[in-house]
């Protein structure tokens, strides 16, 4: 038996995300290590060509994921859980995805493909992206608290840190000490 067959008796020859019968094919959840039934899903048109194109995304369609979310299968799980990500915006996705469980192994697949990977992205009062090792310049004075001086305007800050978790915020020496600098008061300097 052709993995297709062992995919439409798996399936019940139904969309194994949307449980339509139109159009149905095999669809190879990427990144695939070998071709089989586990890293397979047996999908309509309408779900693959959604998933293959975020412009295509209609997020009503998707609603089906509050039942598919909890197959066994881990392939549809995984297209699951990229989808309800993709989606997260909309709000009703972030409440599935709240509910949803992955193990380890099946989270690890699921974030292969940089779905959900939150990218901060820092830029500075004008709106130039900022990199770590950047130098920027302050564009106004700031008083430095708990420093006891103010960093005036026009100060050149080399070799800048990326706060992590916060877009707004840089980390940069001014007189020999480490500060926290809110990017809305620097420009990148070229």
């Amino acid at each position: 038996m052709n993995i297709e067959d062992k995919l439409k008796q798996r399936s019940k020859e139904q969309c194994e995300l949307c449980q339509s019968s139109n159009d149905l094919a095999v669809f190879q959840v990427e990144p695939i290590e070998q071709i089989d039934v586990e890293s397979c899903a047996y999908l309509c048109a309408t779900c693959r060509s959604q998933i293959n194109d975020k412009d295509l995304t209609e997020p009503n369609h998707w609603r089906c994921l509050n039942d598919s979310m909890w197959s066994e299968v881990p392939a549809v799980k995984v297209l699951a859980w990229r989808m309800l990500t993709r989606l997260s915006a909309e709000g009703w996705p972030r409440d599935l995805l709240d509910m949803m469980y992955l193990e380890g192994e099946q989270l690890k697949w699921a974030k292969a493909t940089g779905e959900g990977v939150e990218v901060v992205l820092h830029t500075d009062c004008h709106g130039a992206k900022l990199e770590a090792g950047d130098t920027v310049t302050l564009v106004k004075d700031l008083k430095v608290k708990g420093g006891g001086f103010t960093a005036k305007q026009g100060t050149a800050v080399r070799n800048i840190g990326l706060v992590p978790d916060n877009p707004g915020q840089i980390e940069g020496k001014v007189e020999s000490q480490r500060i926290v600098i809110l990017t809305e008061y620097v420009k990148k300097s070229h």
